[in-house]
């Protein structure tokens, strides 16, 4: 914002106001700066200076060598993980992480669960910050593993070479085929 753009036109060239308004132009964009930092570290989403408290809330280990992108997605998970541990928790949990569909499939008789990720192929990038998470919100008594989706070749066999030619090799390595 500049201010003397907001004058009537016969302050123009008048050198006391064009430096007054500069003085309080640069004021009124310094608070106005001040203002968006505060708003944006009330929201995880946008937290930087502050992703140290929201981690302290929420009893995390606070870890400034990571990414804010880490440190929020393990707040943001931790957030959906407070409470009664269920199916439901989990793969809202996981799916925080995988930005991906997630099935978690039970065997109570063994006192384990399986986390599958079926939405996105491969390995999620922060797997790291979603075990730690897992461990966190888990029962103490259950274990788990992960299970990956890949294009292996009993997949792509299922499709013709016409068909497949019209994905390129990246598409057939990543993506899932319809």
């Amino acid at each position: 914002m500049h201010l003397m753009e907001l004058l009537p036109e016969y302050y123009a060239g008048n050198s006391s106001m064009e430096r007054l308004q500069g003085i309080l132009t640069t004021e009124i964009n310094s608070l106005a700066a001040g203002y968006d930092e505060t708003i944006n570290e009330c929201f995880v989403n946008t937290a930087s200076k502050l992703l140290s408290r929201y981690e302290k809330i929420y009893g995390l280990e606070v870890d400034v060598s990571k990414s804010d992108i880490f440190r929020r997605e393990r707040i943001k998970a931790k957030i959906r993980g407070v409470g009664t541990v269920t199916k439901q928790m989990l793969i809202d949990t996981a799916k925080s992480y995988s930005n991906g569909e997630v099935e978690v499939i039970e065997e109570p008789e063994n006192y384990k669960f399986k986390i599958k990720f079926v939405g996105s192929l491969g390995i999620p990038g922060n797997m790291e910050g979603l075990t730690l998470t897992i461990e966190e919100i888990k029962p103490a008594h259950l274990s788990y593993t992960f299970e990956y989706v890949f294009n292996t070749n009993s997949v792509l066999g299922r499709f013709t070479n016409a068909h497949l030619s019209n994905y390129t090799h990246y598409q057939l390595r990543n993506e899932v085929l319809t």
